[in-house]
């Protein structure tokens, strides 16, 4: 289970902004085996986000929230993530 210490983590980085990297690698066949053909990586610079901002602003301190709210902010920051496709703990 995700600790509140760790969700608050994730939602100041949110907040703040931050680079994500991405990796693309494409395989093909060579000789009868998979082999890594091309890997790209790029770098992606995600903005920050404003209602991140204002529920650490607002909110002070996410002690205040319920265990239920905290899921659905961290479902929904976890959304945004695969959206900009960055996985989960990267």
């Amino acid at each position: 289970m995700i600790t509140r210490d760790e969700i608050l983590d994730a939602v100041v980085k949110r907040a703040c902004g931050y680079e994500a990297k991405d990796t693309v690698e494409e395989y093909a066949v060579v000789d009868g085996s998979l082999e890594l053909v091309k890997r790209k990586v790029t770098t992606k610079d995600v903005p920050p986000d404003i209602a991140a901002a204002k529920l650490i602003i607002d909110g002070g301190d996410v002690s205040d929230l319920t265990d239920e709210q905290l899921e659905k902010e961290r479902k929904r920051l976890i959304g945004q993530l695969y959206e900009l496709g960055i996985k989960d703990g990267e």
